[in-house]
C-alpha cells in the first residue's frame, strides 16, 4: 500500500535560490546533453560495445556482492496465531469442488469470486541485519496471490460445477526474483531511517524502483476486462478464468505513476475514476477513464503540499470526494532519522469534493476531526450536502512502529486493547483503541461550507472492509455490510482478525438496550463459530432481485482449530441465520485483503 517510485528529491528550502535537488538535476541534464553524443559515439562501436557491457555486468556483480555481504536476510519471526498468514504453494491445476454443506442457492449467478492478498515468495515475510541498522517487511507486503472461486451452471440452469483455483500475480518483480531464486529487494518501509534510505537506494541502483510491484490488494473489473492492483505499481490485467497475468494497464500509455488500489466507476456515466499517491510532487493526481477503457479523459493535479496515503477514493453523481488525512510519507523526514510513513495526529485532516472533470482550483475543501480512514463503503449527495459514510479510527495500523524496537505484534495489540466504550472524540494521551475503527458519517455542506460529523455505531464491534450492492455506488443506499474485528483474537496475534459480518441499517436506529446508542444505526451481527475468522467478503446481487439487500455476502472464511479453508454464502435478508452453503476448499486460504464477485458466464 506504499507507492515504489520513492526518488530522493526534497526540497529543502523555501527560499528563491536553487535546491541541491534543482542543482542536481541541472548538472545532470547538462552532463547528459553533452555527452550523450560521445557515448552514443562509441557505443556503436563493436568493441567498445562489449566493453561497456563487460563493464556494466562487473559493476552490477561488484554491487550485488556488496549488498550480499552488507544486508543478512532472515525469516521474521511468526507466532503460532499467526500461521494462517504464512504463504501457500500455487495449485497446478483448477480443482473440482465436491464438499459442499448445505445448497448452493438457484438464482445465485454464474460468476467468480476472486480474492487477492499477500503471499510472499521464499517461505515468508523478510527482515535485515546490516552495520547501518534493521529493516524489515510490514504485514501488508508480500507479493500477490489471487484465489478463485468459479460458479458454474449447466446450460439447462440445473446441476452446478464449482471449482478452486489460485495463483500468484507474475509481476516483472515477481518474475526477476523467482529467476534468481533468492530474496533480493531489500525491505525498504520499516525500519531504522539509515537503513530504509540506503536500502531504498540499493534497490534503485540494482533493479530501478525502491520496493517490489506487490499487486497484492485488490481486483476490479472495467470494461470487460480485470485487474489485480496494489498502491504502488499500474495494476496488472489478469485473464480471470486462468489467472494469468497480461501486463501492466497504463491506458494506452498515458498513466505513468502509482496507481491507488479502489479506482471507483462514475454513476450513469460508466467511467472509471481512478488516482494515484507518490512521494513526491505532484503528490496525487486525480484521473477519468472513458467506459470502454481505451482513452484518459481528464487528468489533474490536485497539488497538495503533503504526500497523503490516501488508499479509497469516493464517487457521488457528480463529485469525486478525497481524504486528505494526516497518514503521511515523507523523505525528507527519513533522511533526518524520522520514520518514512507516519500518522501525525496533531496535523490537519480535509475532505474534498471535486467537479468530476474538475482541478484543484474547483475542488472544494471540508477541515474534518484528524483521524485515518482506509475505506469508504459509500458516497451520495443530498440536498445541498455530500454525504461520506466510511470506517475510521483515530490511529494507523500501519505507521508509527518504524524503527521502534517494540515488537510490531505487540505494538498493534495495545492499541487494539479496550479499558471502556471508545468516546466520540478520543484524546491521544493512551494508546489504548486507536486502532477500533467504527463506522462514521461525515455531512458536506456545498452552499454554507459547514461539516457535521458523528459516528453511526457504538462500540461492541470494530468494523473494517466495507461493501455494498454494487449498483447504489454514488447513490444513497440503505444497507451496507463490514467484517468485523475479533478484537481477543486480534490482540493475541497482533494481527487484525475478522471474526464475523455485520449489516448495517441507515435508514433505522438501534434499539439495544443497555447500550450507548443515542443516535446509532441499527447492526446486525453473523458471528462465526469458534477460531474461524474471514477475509475478501463481497455482495453478490440476487439475479432478479427487486430489494437493495437481495442478495448474498460471500467470504473466505479459515478454521485454525481443524487448518481448513471454506467459502460462505450468507443470505443477506436472513442474516444472523446459518450460511446457506459452506464449500470446502482443497489447501489452506491464507488471510487477505479485497475479495469482488465478478457475474460472468463460465458455461461456454
Amino acid at each position: 500500500m506504499l507507492t515504489s517510485k520513492m526518488a530522493f528529491q526534497v526540497n529543502c528550502s523555501t527560499e528563491s535560490r536553487p535546491s541541491l535537488s534543482e542543482n542536481i538535476d541541472r548538472f545532470t541534464t547538462r552532463f547528459s546533453s553533452s555527452y550523450q553524443p560521445l557515448l552514443k559515439e562509441l557505443q556503436q562501436l563493436p568493441a567498445q560495445r562489449e566493453v561497456f557491457k563487460n563493464i556494466k555486468n562487473a559493476s552490477a556483480k561488484l554491487l550485488d556482492a556488496f549488498v550480499d555481504s552488507t544486508f543478512k536476510f532472515a525469516d521474521q519471526r511468526v507466532l503460532p496465531s499467526q500461521s494462517n498468514f504464512l504463504p501457500v504453494d500455487e495449485l497446478n491445476e483448477p480443482f473440482v469442488i465436491t464438499s459442499i454443506e448445505g445448497k448452493i442457492p438457484d438464482d445465485f449467478p454464474e460468476g467468480v469470486f476472486i480474492r487477492n492478498g499477500p503471499n510472499p515468495l521464499f517461505g515468508g515475510l523478510k527482515s535485515t541485519t546490516s552495520i547501518f541498522g534493521k529493516t524489515g517487511h510490514i504485514w501488508i507486503e508480500g507479493e500477490g496471490m489471487l484465489h478463485a472461486l468459479y460458479f458454474d451452471k449447466d446450460s439447462d440452469g440445473g446441476s452446478r460445477t464449482v471449482l478452486y483455483k489460485n495463483k500468484h500475480v507474475e509481476t516483472e518483480t515477481f518474475k526477476f526474483e523467482k529467476r534468481r531464486n533468492k530474496p533480493s529487494f531489500i525491505p525498504a518501509i520499516d525500519g531504522s531511517p539509515p537503513a530504509i534510505f540506503l536500502a531504498s537506494m540499493f534497490n534503485m541502483l540494482r533493479f530501478g524502483k525502491v520496493n517490489k510491484d506487490l499487486s497484492n490488494t485488490n481486483v476490479f473489473e472495467h470494461s470487460g476486462k480485470f485487474y489485480s492492483i496494489a498502491e504502488n505499481h499500474l495494476p496488472q490485467e489478469i485473464d480471470i478464468f486462468s489467472l494469468q497475468n497480461l501486463g501492466d494497464w497504463d491506458i494506452n500509455g498515458t498513466w505513468h505513476r502509482p496507481f491507488a488500489a479502489h479506482p471507483k466507476t462514475a454513476p450513469g456515466t460508466g467511467e472509471l475514476v481512478v488516482f494515484g499517491v507518490d512521494a513526491i510532487k505532484p503528490y496525487l493526481e486525480v484521473g477519468v477513464v472513458s467506459a470502454d477503457g481505451k482513452r484518459l479523459v481528464h487528468r489533474a493535479d490536485l497539488k497538495l503540499d503533503r504526500c497523503t496515503l490516501l488508499h479509497d477514493i469516493g464517487v457521488t453523481e457528480r463529485y469525486n470526494v478525497i481524504f486528505d488525512l494526516p497518514l503521511t510519507i515523507d523523505i525528507l523526514r527519513l533522511i533526518k532519522g524520522g520514520p518514512l510513513l507516519k500518522y501525525e495526529k496533531e496535523k490537519y485532516a480535509r475532505i474534498g469534493v471535486m467537479p468530476r472533470y474538475g482541478d484543484a482550483e474547483s475542488t472544494r475543501w471540508f477541515e474534518v476531526e484528524p483521524n485515518c480512514t482506509f475505506h469508504i463503503l459509500n458516497c451520495f449527495e443530498e440536498g445541498d450536502e455530500v454525504v461520506v459514510w466510511g470506517c475510521r479510527s483515530l490511529g494507523s495500523i500501519i505507521s508509527e512502529s518504524y524503527g521502534m524496537d517494540l515488537d510490531k505484534s505487540e505494538w498493534i495489540s495495545g492499541r487494539l486493547r479496550s479499558r471502556g466504550p471508545v468516546q466520540q472524540y478520543t484524546t491521544f494521551s493512551s494508546n489504548d483503541e486507536l486502532l477500533f475503527s467504527r463506522f462514521y458519517e461525515w455531512r458536506l455542506n456545498m452552499k454554507t461550507g459547514e461539516v457535521t460529523e458523528r459516528n453511526l455505531t457504538g462500540t461492541k464491534f470494530s468494523l473494517e472492509f466495507p461493501m455494498i450492492n454494487p449498483s447504489f455506488s454514488g447513490f444513497k443506499n440503505k444497507f451496507g455490510y463490514t467484517q468485523m474485528v475479533h478484537k481477543p483474537a486480534s490482540i493475541s496475534s497482533g494481527m487484525p482478525k475478522f471474526g464475523g459480518l455485520a449489516k448495517l441499517y441507515f435508514d433505522e436506529t438501534s434499539s439495544k438496550e443497555g447500550e450507548q446508542s443515542e443516535g446509532h444505526i441499527k447492526v446486525e451481527h453473523h458471528e462465526f463459530e469458534g477460531n474461524t475468522f474471514c477475509t475478501g467478503s463481497a455482495f453478490v446481487p440476487k439475479e432478479g432481485g427487486l430489494e437493495e439487500d437481495d442478495g448474498w455476502i460471500i467470504t473466505f472464511v479459515h478454521d485454525e482449530d481443524t487448518n481448513t479453508s471454506k467459502v460462505y454464502i450468507i443470505d443477506t435478508k436472513n442474516f444472523t441465520s446459518e450460511p446457506v452453503a459452506k464449500i470446502t476448499l482443497p489447501c489452506r486460504v491464507p488471510y487477505g485483503f479485497h475479495g469482488a464477485f465478478m457475474p460472468v458466464p463460465i458455461h461456454k
